[in-house]
């Protein structure tokens, strides 16, 4: 019998994302194929201390009940080579020592690249982007910036710093991006933070609400048009799945309409397209994947006009991975069903680490 695969399923997090984390996480342990991997959970407080054991498990359950933490059950990370870097501090002789660790993280402190730096500092292979897609997958605005780069369609935007919030009128930002506006943390997902803006009395309430969430705010003109996504799967050679719809009954693809209200939006997977827009499409979700030097998934979200154009949304590195996300939705449509997709992106993170082992850590000149 082959020797199980060591998994750690990372999830929880500080930010405002934790249970939709909480929510994919549980999804992934249901469906992995026990027989194939031994998995350890390690779950991460919204106070940001991280356990393992029994404490993780209460995380994992917290929409079930109340959490019982013990401080027994604390883990820290040894930075080098050893092998068995997650150690519980109350006993440092007891360790984990994982294959792979899946960070099924959502938002800041964990989608963002500061939790995969940690991981690569303590020399485990991890699923998703590198520390650099991570990073700018993350930040809207750096992302916007090198999808411009790329030639990547975008839409018209503008950005705002918390130190900046007088200095930008809501009505030299209505003549130039047209009204309505969208106003957005720069760093956050799953719509947290987001505002469709009418007038100047919601601008400011937005303005106000978003950077709660972050120093950094998006403010992007409103396109009227359909909400599409493609999946995208791989490291050098990625594919993509055929491209979903989203028609939400809400005024706009919002938090409550994502997780809240269970009639707020309506997937339509495949989307009902010409077949040349949705090659259209897949060719600009691997250009959008690759130019933020993205690995292992992500989610490339659209917009398509009335005219046909194509406005390239943005790419969400760590997408929500419960079994009625739209990410394994996707791929379930184009063959790859939920447990086989687990396998594959947990074999793309071992061929990546197997790769960059291969690189010289030395050099003594010539």
């Amino acid at each position: 019998m082959d020797k199980k695969i060591k998994v750690a399923v990372l999830f929880g997090g500080e930010s405002a994302e934790h249970e939709i984390s909480i929510l994919s996480a549980n999804n992934i342990i249901d469906a992995m194929d026990k027989g194939k991997y031994e998995i350890y959970l390690v779950g991460i407080t919204k106070d940001g201390k991280w356990y393992g054991g029994e404490s993780a498990k209460e995380i994992l359950d917290s929409g079930k009940k109340r959490h019982v933490i013990s401080e027994n059950d604390l883990l820290a990370f040894m930075p080098g080579k050893a092998g068995e870097n997650i150690v519980y501090v109350s006993d440092t002789k007891k360790r984990i020592g994982p294959d792979v660790i899946f960070p099924i993280l959502h938002g800041p402190m964990g989608e963002d690249g500061t939790v995969q730096g940690m991981l690569k500092l303590a020399c485990i292979p991890f699923i998703g982007s590198d520390v650099l897609g991570s990073s700018v997958g993350m930040d809207k605005d750096v992302m916007k910036r090198l999808f411009r780069e790329s030639g990547i369609p975008i839409g018209r935007y503008r950005v705002l710093l918390s130190h900046e919030k007088e200095k930008l009128s809501f009505d030299t930002l209505a003549d130039e991006l047209g009204l309505p506006l969208f106003i957005k943390p720069a760093n956050m997902g799953s719509s947290v933070g987001v505002h469709k803006v009418n007038n100047r009395v919601e601008f400011y309430a937005a303005l106000d609400d978003a950077f709660n969430f972050d120093r950094k705010i998006i403010i992007e003109e409103f396109i009227k048009g359909r909400e599409i996504e493609c999946a995208v799967l791989g490291n050098e050679n990625p594919i993509t799945s055929a491209p979903g719809e989203i028609c939400t009954s809400h005024d706009f693809y919002s938090y409550n309409a994502k997780y809240i209200d269970e009639q707020g939006a309506k997937l339509s997977i495949p989307a009902i397209l010409p077949e040349a827009k949705k090659e259209e499409i897949r060719e600009l979700a691997i250009r959008s994947f690759q130019s933020l030097c993205c690995e292992g998934l992500s989610r490339v979200d659209f917009f398509l006009k009335d005219d046909g154009t194509v406005i390239v949304n943005e790419v969400n590195t760590i997408p929500g991975f419960t079994s009625i996300s739209m990410y394994p939705m996707l791929f379930k449509e184009s063959g790859i069903g939920y447990s086989a997709l687990i396998d594959r992106l947990i074999n793309l993170a071992l061929d990546r680490d197997k790769k960059e082992r291969l690189l010289k850590r030395d050099y003594t000149g010539r």
